[in-house]
């Protein structure tokens, strides 16, 4: 059986995939393996309501009570566990997914994402029937007091009072207290028809930015579609019409960001931790002179780092593993080129957010406009692809695939490297390949798709 947690939390098409059914086990298992006070969020899916409603059902069957944030931001919500010294958070989000995915991903005490092992405790926990099965079983190894919860011993829902109000008071505290704002500053925001739509403009706002924002109003439908971190076309228009000095767009919970420079050029997550790590070192404050990265990032920012003196440490695919390696060294920064970016001085997870914030902040000490500040780093010409799979599980053990990288691999040499892995929340293969021309990087991307397809398609 395929494992129920992919790299960020449980998650499929909403009442088909990701059942209330589900939700409500899920909803049990964090009162019963995280403690008995759960901040929830969500998104701005039509679905939220529904799986936060089975959500808290979960969580106060299972005793505990349900401290409801309503539609926020995911680091919003990790912060807020923090704020509120809650035993745990849960977001009812699928992220940069379509708007008829959703997902649900847990925080703990210290607004953390759960390590694998307790994950697999609450798989073990799901399948097992929930509470009610630990009830049962309780009851026939003879422990006849096993019961659920019953009256006073029934958990309550609370509305959180302001509580995107608590963010953006932390995000914008997280500028104001280096001396920095940004008076003189144009924003061309494009908030994806998501949770930022209720943030990020105010944040930015109240920082001294003018700003203009599109796509800050949704129904439910329209989260991600063609618009957001995943499709800058609608930004880079805002940016033509408006004359903005820099772009930022958010995906659909705003746990991640994408920047674009006045003349065009996008920023992902590899040239914003580029130019944050060297204002980091600048100032003394890059512990180690270490960034984390995952295996995704490009080549480019490699060297990048090279020259700066800062020693680049890569892992698996996924923010939570970057954030481990964060918290067993001490380091202070660490992303992915997807545009999640970890600051740990002011949150414990990907933050859209404040991740502009800061990139903004370091550009002003710069003194250079943002399309001036980001040459810090030249991106290796890059190509990647998802082909859509039957079973992405059988891409370890497929020999013709696996040729096609080493042929690619041994074309290249040292002017290029070739990834190819699963997704962790899709039944897709990704294949990337970084090569010295674009050409190159094409050419060899697309053969090896091409064999994924035949293979797996």
């Amino acid at each position: 059986m395929a494992r129920l947690f992919g790299t960020d939390g449980v998650r499929g098409v909403a009442n088909s995939e990701l059942t209330c059914e589900m939700a409500y086990r899920l909803g049990q298992a964090a009162a019963s393996f995280m403690g008995k006070t759960i901040v929830v969020g969500k998104d701005t899916r039509k679905s939220g309501d529904m799986l936060e409603a089975a959500v808290v059902a979960g969580i106060t069957s299972g005793g505990g009570d349900a401290l409801l944030a309503g539609v926020i931001p995911t680091p919003a919500v990790a912060l807020i566990v923090r704020e509120l010294h809650a035993d745990g958070g849960i977001v009812i989000s699928a992220s940069h997914n379509p708007p008829e995915y959703n997902g649900i991903k847990f925080f703990d005490a210290q607004g953390y994402k759960l390590p694998d092992a307790v994950e697999d405790e609450i798989e073990e926990f799901i399948s097992g029937g929930g509470l009610e099965g630990r009830v049962a079983r309780a009851k026939e190894a003879g422990d006849e007091e096993a019961s659920m919860p019953v009256g006073a011993q029934v958990g309550v829902a609370i509305e959180v009072e302001d509580a995107c109000e608590i963010y953006i008071d932390h995000a914008v505290k997280t500028v104001e207290s280096q001396g920095v704002d940004f008076k003189g500053l144009h924003v061309a925001l494009d908030t994806g028809h998501g949770a930022s739509s209720l943030t990020s403009a105010e944040a930015l706002r109240r920082l001294g930015a003018e700003v203009t924002v599109i796509n800050d109003d949704f129904d439910g439908t329209d989260i991600n579609v063609e618009c957001g971190s995943t499709h800058l076309g609608p930004l880079a228009d805002l940016m033509k019409e408006c004359g903005a000095d820099v772009g930022i767009a958010h995906d659909g919970d705003a746990d991640r960001v994408m920047l674009m420079a006045a003349d065009g050029t996008e920023i992902d997550g590899d040239i914003v931790e580029a130019v944050l790590a060297v204002d980091l070192k600048n100032r003394g404050a890059l512990p180690g002179n270490v960034a984390v990265s995952t295996v995704m990032t490009n080549l480019g920012f490699v060297r990048a780092m090279e020259r700066e003196g800062i020693e680049v440490i890569q892992t698996k695919v996924g923010d939570r593993y970057v954030l481990e390696a964060m918290r067993e060294g001490g380091y202070a920064v660490g992303g992915e080129q997807s545009g999640h970016m970890i600051l740990l001085e002011y949150n414990s997870t990907g933050d859209g957010l404040v991740t502009a914030c800061q990139f903004l902040a370091a550009v002003r000490r710069s003194g250079k406009p943002v399309e001036e500040a980001i040459k810090v780093m030249a991106k290796f010409p890059q190509t990647l692809i998802n082909v859509r799979v039957k079973d992405k599980h059988a891409l370890e053990g497929n020999g013709p695939i696996w040729d096609a990288v080493h042929a690619a691999e041994d074309e290249m040499g040292d002017t290029g490297r070739v990834l190819v892995r699963t997704s962790g929340t899709e039944p897709v293969v990704r294949v990337m390949v970084e090569a010295e021309t674009q050409e190159a990087a094409d050419a060899h991307a697309k053969a090896i798709a091409k064999v994924v397809e035949e293979q797996l398609g």
